[in-house]
Formats: C-alpha cells, sequence, structure tokens
C-alpha cells in the first residue's frame, strides 16, 4: 500500500482543475496537494490516478510521491468558503495526496524535456489512454529544470463503463490513441524505441504490484466484478492486453 498519513491542516484551494484539489498539511510534516475523494469524479479518478502514476515511477518517468490521506471530519470545521466546505464534508476518510513541489512552474513549452523523455511519456498516454496532456492541460510541471507528470485521472477510461458493460479487455485493445494534441507530439521523436524499451518491463507482476498499491475502499464493484480482486484483475487484464497490441493504439510514425 501506499504510505499513509493524516491531514492536520487545509491550507487553500488550487482551482485550476474542475474537481477543486486542494494543498493541505500532514502529519509527517509535509504538503500535498490532494485529489478528494468526494469530488464530483468520483473514486475511478483516484484509482487512475495511482495506477497511472506509479507505473510511470517503475518505468522511471519522473512524478511526485504519492500518499493516502486520511481526512478528519473536522477539519472543514474552520473553512469560511462554502464550496470547500462542502467538498471536505463529502470526503472524509482515505483520499489521495501528491507531493506538493514548492517553486514548480506549468509546463510552457519554454524548456522542453529530451525527445527520449517526451517519446516516453507520449508512449504511457497513449498506452493508457490518457487524454488530459494538450497544451490546453498540459499536465506538466517544470521543477529543478526537469519535467514532472502529474494528474492522470482521465486515463483509463474503460473503467467508467463498468457498472453497465461487462470488462472487455479487447475494446480497450482496439481503441487508438489521437497524438496529434498531444503537448509533447513535436518533440517526441522515438516512439519505436520507447515502446521498445518501456513494453517488456509492463509484466504481470509489475501491473500487480502497482494495483496492490490502490486502496481497497476505492474499488468500486459491480455486478460482473464483485470484490476488490476482480476489480483488480479487471484491470490487470485490461493493461497486459493492450500492451501486446501497440500496432492499434501506438499513434501512427510508430507502428
Amino acid at each position: 500500500m501506499l504510505e499513509h498519513v493524516t491531514a492536520i491542516r487545509y491550507v487553500t484551494p488550487l482551482r485550476e482543475g474542475g474537481s477543486m484539489p486542494g494543498v493541505v498539511e500532514g502529519n509527517d510534516l509535509g504538503t500535498y496537494v490532494v485529489k478528494f475523494r468526494g469530488a464530483g469524479q468520483g473514486l475511478k479518478v483516484l484509482v487512475a490516478e495511482v495506477v497511472v502514476g506509479e507505473l510511470a515511477r517503475r518505468l522511471d518517468l519522473p512524478v511526485p510521491r504519492m500518499v493516502t490521506i486520511e481526512l478528519p471530519r473536522a477539519i472543514a470545521r474552520y473553512e469560511a468558503d462554502e464550496e470547500v466546505q462542502d467538498l471536505l464534508n463529502a470526503s472524509p476518510g482515505t483520499n489521495l495526496g501528491v507531493d506538493l513541489l514548492p517553486g514548480s512552474l506549468g509546463y510552457d513549452g519554454s524548456r522542453p524535456p529530451a525527445p527520449e523523455l517526451a517519446s516516453r511519456i507520449l508512449w504511457l498516454d497513449a498506452f493508457t489512454a490518457n487524454v488530459d496532456r494538450t497544451w490546453s492541460n498540459p499536465n506538466l510541471l517544470t521543477w529543478h529544470r526537469q519535467t514532472w507528470l502529474i494528474d492522470h485521472g482521465a486515463a483509463l477510461y474503460f473503467h467508467h463503463s463498468w457498472p453497465s458493460r461487462a470488462p472487455d479487455p479487447q475494446r480497450f485493445v482496439r481503441q487508438p490513441f489521437m497524438a496529434d494534441e498531444h503537448v509533447l507530439r513535436a518533440i517526441a521523436t522515438d516512439l519505436a524505441g520507447a515502446h521498445a524499451a518501456l513494453a517488456p518491463r509492463i509484466t504481470t507482476d509489475l501491473v500487480a504490484d502497482v494495483l496492490d498499491l490502490v486502496p481497497d475502499e476505492w474499488l468500486e464493484t459491480t455486478d460482473h466484478l464483485p470484490d476488490a480482486r476482480s476489480v483488480r484483475a479487471a484491470y490487470a487484464d485490461h493493461l497486459l492486453a493492450r500492451v501486446e497490441t501497440p500496432q492499434v493504439w501506438l499513434p501512427g510514425g510508430a507502428r
């Protein structure tokens, strides 16, 4: 499991994103950007954040450290903003904390990553169907002259269909990735090399290790997936099936 900390102070909201994450201090003296379980997008966004972020970490891509963070009910008591108070009151329990990178700047292209790193980032986004890394919302930070990946809640879209449809890994396998609007498309010049380097590392054991980091309470069961074990197995089936078929989802220049 991810390291677990307890929130001791809500600092400020971050209103750039639709889910309104907030900066929170933890009892470990850390400061985190917290993605709240009570936000409108629901728990599946937190699952995608952990799965894709921790896949990135194991592929040696720069992502901030993640923790689960316990939000006490009393933390909303002294919050004056009603919208924030409602969000905090809807989110007691286990939330997702992402290490705050102090002094980091939003990516603007003025200090681009090297083509090798850009290619690996685009490969990960194509593999996990992360549509939310465009110029309208780069979801990249520049920190200590390095490009860092953040915000992967829009990836793994397939899990949003599970309440009404049985999991179908082959449907996910067949979905291409449209990279034309990707923020790094112009400098990601070696997607074939990225695939050759990264795909062999997406093993059954690695995927299982990553899925084990997701708290059971975030894994929403359905008639088709009656317990946390079966939900994890469905995620694994989708990811392992997709990595075997790059000819479908890798952007055209690398097929």
